[in-house]
């Protein structure tokens, strides 16, 4: 699993523009691309697992196809997921208003600039935690 830090930390590297007095539209896209590979690789790196720590979970209850749907669902959705789904999209809605002022604005605004990579990084960080907290849901039923 990734950490929080090691995800806002593959952030840092776009961070530097913000520190300037200048900035170009190509560091807003530049900032956007960096986190969505970064959330994708987030994605890549623990879906398959979590997956298999479901199939792993599955097979060790005796589960059919209908039971695990129902069993499992409480383990993925609940009212925290659901928490850090509302808070990604409050974050997501920022950073597209920030993401679309900045590329669209005459001159960029470097301080706008590094709100968008604060919000990058939030989201990142956010992402982050609803995986610790799915993958702890999962280990803690792996263990009983």
């Amino acid at each position: 699993m990734w950490s929080a830090s090691a995800g806002i930390a593959a952030l840092a590297c776009v961070a530097a523009p913000a520190l300037a007095d200048t900035c170009v539209r190509a560091d807003f896209e530049a900032a956007v691309n960096s986190a969505a590979k970064t959330l994708r690789g987030l994605s890549r790196k623990n879906t398959p697992d979590f997956q298999g720590r479901l199939k792993t979970l599955k097979e060790k209850r005796g589960w059919t196809h209908d039971q695990f749907l129902k069993e499992a669902a409480p383990l993925v959705q609940d009212e925290r997921t659901m928490d850090f789904d509302r808070r990604s999209n409050a974050v997501l809605e920022e950073i597209q208003r920030l993401g679309a002022e900045g590329a669209n604005a005459e001159k960029p605004d470097c301080a706008a600039l590094a709100q968008l990579q604060r919000h990058m990084a939030a989201l990142v960080s956010i992402q982050t935690g609803k995986w610790d907290y799915m993958f702890s849901r999962v280990d803690a039923e792996l263990r009983k």
